[in-house]
């Protein structure tokens, strides 16, 4: 199932920052600055360092899970789908987890983050070619255009987003004015999350 405890709690266990709450994560606020250590009783007398190869496939597993937002189950399914597509089956994963429409909404920046990115589709805040869309896991499509619902004007979930200052891949064409983007093409290799290791998840899924 989904994690619905603290996020912060996820980036302690990684040992490292997976953003999963937007700008809190590049504050001060961070509490990985001040708790480097994993969460639990016995957390600051664990280590990070040395780990078995299936410890390091699994920890690598999880990070990639925890920073898309997925269930294990869905997470499976859709790694069991990429080895069933031409190619290398890891590249094409990471790519399918790209093209997610919550991934894809927070590449925009539409969202802060995946998880508010996953809830503004949720509520039926976006559009995609013109009509609501309510699966935050829909398969996106190259040509696929994403627009904020006109209702979304004033909502509090897009306070303090910036508008004016696109980060967005270039995979995507973004008008953050006007609250616009279009899928232009596939993205590549260099274009998807750097911080997962896909072959480690190819390694992990083998076994």
């Amino acid at each position: 199932m989904r994690n619905i405890g603290p996020s912060c709690r996820l980036c302690r266990r990684e040992g490292e920052k997976l953003f999963l709450k937007g700008e809190k994560c590049t504050s001060q606020k961070c509490p990985l600055l001040k708790k480097n250590y994993a969460p639990g009783a016995n957390g600051n007398k664990r280590s990070f360092g040395k780990q078995s190869e299936y410890g390091k496939q699994l920890r690598n597993k999880q990070k990639a899970k925890r920073i898309y937002g997925m269930a294990e189950k869905q997470f499976a399914n859709l790694f069991q789908a990429a080895t069933r597509k031409e190619g290398v089956a890891g590249e094409n994963f990471l790519k399918m987890l790209e093209q997610r429409l919550d991934n894809i909404v927070y590449r925009c920046g539409f969202a802060a983050s995946r998880a508010q990115a996953r809830q503004l589709v949720g509520h039926g805040l976006i559009k995609v070619n013109g009509r609501k869309s309510s699966t935050a896991s829909r398969a996106m499509k190259v040509g696929d255009t994403i627009a904020l619902n006109k209702k979304t004007k004033g909502v509090k979930i897009f306070d303090g987003l910036d508008r004016k200052k696109d980060t967005s891949p270039k995979w995507l064409k973004v008008d953050l004015q006007k609250g616009e983007a279009e899928f232009a093409f596939l993205p590549e290799k260099d274009d998807c999350e750097q911080s997962v290791d896909s072959q480690m998840i190819v390694e992990f899924y083998s076994k």
